[in-house]
């Protein structure tokens, strides 16, 4: 009976497969045919007997099945590979699986080997979740609606510039991941403590040549793990994706509540229900269910952090804990990612209630530029400032446009005109260097992927 979320209702077959059972005992028996192929490369083994572990390292030989039944009676993962394996070796080669290693060997390198396919995975949807940004900045960089500043209306802003700044930041995350990889994804194969002491003089040489069989970088010095700052990092990696996810999701949800509706998430009417009990819903839930599991994904980064400091070279403490945090990251930060390419990319523009929104305060948006015309035709900025407010304040409380009270003061006379003060009170000219900012993204974008 399926009880996990992740089991029936979250995560995607691509990134399920990477961490479902019988890949990650298929990448344990590779890790032990490229410690047979190392060991027979440097004549510590017979060459036949590495070929002959090499051709039974897969799992339609060494079954998943089998080794769970040995495990049941060891009590040890790691231990029942080794026999399953050993055990379907014809001759003397079943000897020498696992040769010179401990079991931290097989899981860290093995891990390297799921976080690297799990990465990948990542990285193609973050890079094509960047490049829909970008689209929709292109489309929308003329695109003038209010941008909000504590919740209020502020100055005039466009969709464009929404959709850049969080291509750009996509683009980090980007560079953050790759980054990342390049310290998480490292072999290992030093022994008990790190020391190589059991491969004798050729250990190193041994733990080297694993790493280049598996197409990783050997890890510089271990004690009996890969040292658990860089799978911390993964973890933070991952949560701070999660975090633009959220906050996308979130101005999204933002945008879409009815006193705003500016934008929002596509809703079929012919299929999809809002409520139970309100007929007339339409929930964004395909962005709050980013937000929801975001708060999950950024949870996993204490628990990382805390498998950091074991006692002296090794203890226990972190295995259990990654076996959980491992693939649920992996596949919810896959999954939201998933749900992002969707909000995003069956999004919704109400145009009129943009232009209303960006005309509901009757002008007060526009007192920031009232005030510097005023200064460039020679009023002091303080005192424009001054003048500005007082009128600001007026007008809202007594509901009337901004451009009627300003014009009612006798102190403007010498600086604008009506004419002058018609023209500044269009929103939709002053946007400053909102188009040239989106166009700058989008030329520096050719240079990223």
């Amino acid at each position: 009976m399926a009880i996990h979320p992740i089991e029936f209702r979250y995560g995607t077959l691509e990134m399920k497969s990477v961490w479902e059972s019988e890949n990650k005992l298929q990448k344990m028996l590779d890790i032990e045919s490229a410690l047979a192929q190392a060991e027979a490369e440097m004549g510590i083994i017979p060459t036949e007997y590495a070929v002959e572990i090499k051709k039974k390292a897969n799992t339609q030989i060494v079954t998943l099945e089998r080794v769970n039944e040995i495990e049941k009676a060891t009590n040890h993962d790691i231990a029942s590979i080794v026999k399953a394996l050993a055990e379907q070796c014809e001759g003397d080669a079943g000897e020498y699986v696992h040769f010179g290693a401990t079991s931290n060997d097989i899981v860290d390198s093995s891990n390297s080997l799921l976080f690297k396919e799990s990465m990948e995975i990542l990285r193609e949807k973050m890079v094509r979740f960047t490049q829909l940004l970008l689209k929709l900045a292109d489309e929308n960089k003329e695109n003038v609606c209010i941008g909000r500043t504590h919740g209020q209306h502020a100055l005039p802003t466009t969709y464009g510039m929404k959709f850049a700044l969080w291509a750009d930041e996509m683009h980090r995350q980007i560079e953050r991941l790759d980054s990342c990889q390049k310290r998480l994804c490292v072999g290992m194969m030093t022994g008990a403590v790190g020391t190589t002491a059991a491969l004798g003089e050729e250990g190193l040489q041994i733990h080297e040549k694993v790493s280049e069989i598996l197409g990783l970088e050997a890890v510089s010095i271990s004690n009996q793990v890969v040292q658990r700052d860089n799978h911390a990092e993964f973890m933070m990696v991952m949560a701070n994706l999660a975090t633009t996810l959220d906050k996308i999701a979130l101005e999204v949800r933002n945008l879409q509540r009815t006193e705003i509706m500016e934008l929002g998430e596509n809703f079929d009417p012919e299929k999809q229900v809002g409520s139970s009990t309100m007929p007339h819903k339409m929930n964004p839930i395909t962005a709050e269910r980013i937000c929801g599991v975001s708060r999950v994904v950024r949870s996993y980064v204490v628990a990382a952090m805390e498998n950091n400091p074991l006692w002296h070279e090794r203890d226990l403490t972190n295995s259990s804990c990654e076996r959980i945090i491992f693939p649920e990251a992996c596949i919810l930060t896959d999954y939201i990612l998933n749900l992002s390419l969707k909000l995003m990319g069956n999004l919704v523009f109400y145009p009129e209630n943009i232009e209303n929104n960006l005309n509901l305060t009757n002008g007060l948006i526009m007192a920031e530029r009232l005030m510097a015309e005023l200064t460039r035709k020679g009023m002091g900025r303080q005192t424009a400032y001054g003048l500005v407010r007082e009128c600001a304040i007026k007008a809202n409380k007594e509901q009337k446009l901004l451009s009627e009270v300003i014009l009612a003061r006798s102190e403007l006379d010498g600086y604008l005109t009506p004419a002058d003060v018609e023209e500044i009170m269009d929103p939709h000219t002053y946007i400053g260097s909102a188009v040239l900012s989106v166009e700058k993204i989008i030329e520096l974008s050719k240079d990223w992927f």
